[in-house]
């Protein structure tokens, strides 16, 4: 049987804040004190929610896994180039980000924050026979130091060619530097490899697109 250990919210104590990030310290027990990064509010902190809460709450972003069938060609697996500043260089991603407001209010909040963040990294609306499908609802980045988490989203795009490609979109601190088509084999060398092909580490949750496209698990979404 599973210990549970409860925070009390009155033993949340913030110790920085700022407009996008803040720091919690978490007494779990007297004179015991965890440190937690987070994007929440000191009211929504995951720590604090009960069982129900947490087993109902939305992520705090989207990670959207997409795969585009051009007409005559093989499928291939789209990420892109962004810069990462923890890490100081663009790095193999996935198009991602976080919710929006306004995407709260709708009807399915984590697929319109997948449908508008491909929109403004790659260029490319979910279209008309296009699928858009929730992989998992909730997964946590880094639970040993964040609550940070992100729905993966599936989006099966056919395009006609690639000319709407444009990351012209991207907002804030988003920079980027192109797109990176790969086919199958493509993935499973870069699975392979561990790396970029510059040679450059990247996330988890570019390796979970990659595992997620070359294991054609992809082929069962609408069908």
């Amino acid at each position: 049987m599973k210990k549970e250990q409860q925070i009390q919210k009155e033993n949340v104590k913030l110790l920085f804040d700022s407009p996008y990030l803040r720091l919690a310290d978490l007494q779990y027990a007297p004179g015991k004190h965890y440190y937690d990064a987070t994007r929440r509010t000191m009211e929504n902190l995951t720590a604090v929610k009960t069982d129900e809460e947490f087993r109902t709450m939305l992520p705090d972003a989207a990670s959207c896994i997409v795969i585009l069938e051009l007409p005559g060609q093989e499928p291939c697996l789209l990420l892109t180039y962004e810069y990462r500043y923890p890490t100081g260089r663009f790095l193999l991603s996935v198009p991602a980000g976080l919710m929006d407001e306004s995407d709260r209010e709708k009807p399915d909040p984590v697929l319109s924050a997948a449908a508008r963040e491909i929109r403004e990294e790659t260029g490319l609306e979910v279209a008309e026979g296009d699928t858009l499908g929730i992989v998992n609802p909730l997964l946590f980045s880094t639970p040993g130091m964040t609550d940070e988490s992100n729905a993966l989203v599936c989006a099966l795009l056919h395009p006609a060619d690639l000319s709407a490609l444009s990351q012209e979109g991207a907002e804030g601190t988003e920079l980027f530097d192109g797109f990176c088509l790969l086919t199958k084999a493509e993935a499973e060398q870069v699975l392979e490899d561990g790396r970029d092909e510059y040679g450059n580490y990247y996330s988890l949750y570019t390796w979970a697109a990659l595992m997620y496209f070359v294991s054609d698990l992809w082929r069962k979404q609408g069908r």
